[in-house]
């Protein structure tokens, strides 16, 4: 998110503050003082999609379109969150944690450019979730596996299902 808005400098801790704490790194409970950045967001609109851009473009030839949702879910087996089970049609489904180990680190490069294997960089690749968070899991190890910057549908399945009669 930070990068989409043009901030460059940006690392993910990768296994979250579990890995942080295990490698025996400190951890404090101290608030430190408040720091004033200068940060001008320039935002990558390139790098997301609208509703009505999904629409046009999921059935397209080389359009990949990945729900990054758990696998019953984009089945429409159970939704937990929205009012209406299931996924856009003609996506294809990758839990977005299938890129992380059992311990919720990143796969290796190797391992994610197998899991993406059948994705080609030439593919135009969409992403989304519930509602835009988890697929950028998926975004970030698509970029992790040599692959360019693919788009992310933020309104994911909240925003998709609102619209399930005319979307469909």
């Amino acid at each position: 998110m930070l990068r989409y808005l043009g901030h460059e400098q940006v690392a993910i801790l990768d296994g979250g503050i579990q890995a942080w704490s295990s490698a025996g790194f400190p951890l404090s409970s101290e608030i430190p003082a408040e720091k004033i950045g200068d940060i001008q967001p320039v935002p990558q609109p390139d790098w997301i999609v609208d509703r009505e851009t999904l629409q046009q473009r999921k059935d397209l030839p080389n359009v990949v379109v990945i729900d990054s949702r758990a696998p019953e879910r984009w089945r429409g087996e159970v939704e937990p969150i929205d009012p209406i089970a299931g996924s856009v049609t003609g996506s294809i489904n990758s839990f977005w944690k299938d890129v992380t180990t059992e311990s919720g680190l990143l796969k290796s490069t190797d391992e994610l450019a197998h899991h993406w294997s059948s994705t080609h960089s030439e593919d135009e690749v969409i992403a989304y979730c519930g509602s835009g968070v988890t697929a950028c899991v998926n975004l970030f190890s698509l970029v992790m596996a040599g692959h360019p910057m693919h788009k992310l549908y933020p309104g994911g399945w909240s925003d998709w299902c609102s619209y399930l009669d005319e979307a469909n």
